[in-house]
């Protein structure tokens, strides 16, 4: 199997090392920032397969990294971070990120979810397989998704997804009319069953509701459908 290239930023040098440890005794090639400046040069010079970041950075903190990532890049982030306030993680889910870990660390949460998200980018993903059986390409009342190129348009407008909010949206359009519940969504899209899916998932709808600017338009295409989930309509 091929070596996977990890970069854990962090600006404490004895977190950042230790992290590095559970991950060499996984396997993975790891390389280390202590700054959200480094971080996003050495992504100019090296291609990595998953990024571990900290929020509390000082100068250029975790969440500014994480919009300067997401700007270039659609590469799996997990942010860690000290604070227990929600709204930190809605934050983080909110700018891009794929998943969050707590201080302090717990080394086998945090392997597992490494090895979720590694398995949703590289290996378990049928949707951008060149086996799949899926239809390259669905259109939904002006709505286009093309599955091999990732390009999701209204009309001749392009919109810009990152692979989570696409593969959701995928998920509901190639389903029209029926409902998914959150779990059942993250279980599709994470391929696996894991913690706070409920919230995890609204924060990607949400996100998904903007960037389509289903406020600004009278074609509304995800529907929530009250207690049980979330659907498109043919």
């Amino acid at each position: 199997m091929e070596e996977k290239n990890i970069l854990v930023v962090d600006d404490e040098k004895e977190i950042a090392d230790l992290i590095e440890i559970h991950l060499m005794s996984q396997d993975y090639k790891v390389v280390k920032a202590y700054d959200g400046k480094q971080c996003l040069d050495l992504m100019k010079e090296n291609k990595f397969d998953l990024i571990i970041l900290d929020v509390m950075m000082p100068e250029m903190d975790g969440l500014e990294t994480l919009q300067k990532i997401r700007e270039s890049s659609n590469v799996p982030v997990i942010l860690v971070t000290a604070k227990s306030d929600e709204k930190d993680k809605v934050k983080g889910l909110t700018l891009g990120a794929d998943d969050y870990v707590a201080k302090p660390i717990k080394p086998l949460e945090l392997l597992a979810r490494v090895k979720a998200q590694l398995r949703r980018y590289t290996v378990l993903n049928p949707m951008y397989s060149d086996e799949s059986n899926e239809p390259e390409t669905i259109e939904i009342r002006g709505l286009t998704l093309n599955r091999k190129s990732h390009e999701v348009k209204i009309g001749s407008e392009q919109i810009n997804l990152t692979k989570i909010e696409f593969d959701i949206l995928y998920l509901l359009a190639k389903n029209p009319g029926k409902v998914f519940s959150t779990d059942e969504i993250f279980e599709n899209v994470w391929n696996e069953k894991n913690y706070d899916t409920t919230n995890t998932v609204m924060v990607h709808i949400r996100r998904l509701r903007n960037k389509l600017q289903e406020d600004k338009r009278s074609e509304k295409y995800i529907t929530t459908v009250w207690g049980i989930g979330y659907k498109i309509e043919a």
